[in-house]
């Protein structure tokens, strides 16, 4: 990896740990951070609560408020974590794509331990019982993907240490440059 990243998008299946890795990725590197639930409109919202899955037409909108927050923070330079799903390849080239700085790390993990982590969580309107069509939906990264795979079974503080360690990252940098803050 030639530069820091500006902004790292935290993927994978409801479940697997995306908003736990990226508030703490975040808090460590003392950058800003949003969940891609935020993001969702109404109607995705009541569609999931309702236990029917978004298709490409429902995360359309929402990956394009996501991408806008993301450009916001390139074309600043203020650097940021996002969590998003980002199941698709070409999802992740939407919210990649070409722009400097943007780095994804990709939550891959077994069915059931996802499933039994989403059974403790208390009020959150994603149901354990879609996350088979998240599975459906995953294309999960090649090597020539350019993302970074790590695996659901570590604790979340190893998860970051991992992160900041591919991304030559140091805690507390603020700046997004691999200098300590």
């Amino acid at each position: 990896m030639t530069t820091p990243p500006t902004v790292i998008v935290v993927a994978g299946v409801a479940g697997s740990g995306k908003t736990t890795i990226g508030a703490l990725l975040a808090e460590r590197l003392g950058w800003d951070y949003a969940e891609a639930d935020r993001f969702h409109s109404e109607a995705n919202i009541a569609k999931m609560r309702a236990g029917r899955p978004l298709d490409d037409a429902d995360r359309l909108p929402w990956l394009t408020a996501i991408t806008a927050w993301i450009d916001d923070r390139v074309a600043t330079g203020r650097p940021g974590v996002v969590s998003c799903s980002a199941l698709k390849r070409v999802y992740r080239e939407v919210l990649g794509g070409c722009r400097p700085g943007v780095r994804m790390v990709m939550l891959d993990g077994d069915r059931d331990l996802i499933a039994a982590r989403m059974r403790d969580r208390l009020g959150h309107f994603f149901s354990v019982e879609l996350l088979d069509s998240q599975f459906a939906d995953l294309e999960r990264p090649t090597p020539d993907d350019d993302v970074l795979t790590l695996s659901t079974t570590n604790t979340p503080e190893e998860t970051v240490t991992r992160i900041l360690a591919a991304f030559d990252l140091q805690a507390g940098d603020p700046s997004g440059t691999g200098a300590p803050g």
